[in-house]
């Protein structure tokens, strides 16, 4: 009985599903809506984040004002490189401060939209990972079908008349 496997399935993208390897079904549609969404998220946020400063000032906090301004700006900066190169990076490539950046990517949250949005210039984010992973499992897979390929038939036949298994 021979076994074909079919080629591997492509994992999905969040809000792209598998049009990104194709890039149909709305992809660039897409791609252009999802990257402004972020932009007005982050201008939401943005005028949030200017309430709660005016509201700290309003409280009288000088010295406050400025360290709420330097912390939320330094946050989102480090979140924004942060996000940027995630999308690049290889999932096995795990980062000891991980854990540690969770509340830095949620206080700069601002940064996060502004990468997610200038990623979203180039390809979907996180396509460049899932593309090399993607291609890689393909690759693979025709390998092992060359290779299946040329085993097929009777290795006894192959070997010549004889019992299969026996040297003489």
């Amino acid at each position: 009985m021979s076994e074909k496997r079919e080629r591997p399935e492509p994992e999905p993208i969040r809000f792209y599903g598998t049009t990104w390897v194709d890039h149909s079904g709305g992809y660039l549609l897409r791609r252009i809506a999802l990257g402004l969404g972020a932009l007005l998220l982050a201008a939401a946020g943005a005028w949030t984040l200017r309430l709660a400063y005016e509201g700290s000032t309003f409280a009288g906090g000088g010295v406050v004002g400025v360290l709420l301004v330097v912390a939320l700006g330094l946050s989102s900066s480090m979140a924004f490189s942060r996000t940027l190169t995630d999308y690049t990076r290889e999932p096995g490539e795990a980062r000891s401060d991980d854990a540690a950046m969770r509340p830095i990517k949620m206080i700069g949250f601002l940064g996060v939209l502004l990468a997610y949005a200038a990623r979203s210039l180039v390809e979907a984010p996180g396509e460049k990972l899932r593309r090399a992973e993607y291609d890689r499992a393909v690759a693979r897979h025709e390998r092992r079908d060359a290779v299946r390929a040329a085993r097929r038939g009777n290795p006894a036949a192959r070997r010549g008349s004889g019992r299969p298994g026996r040297r003489r």
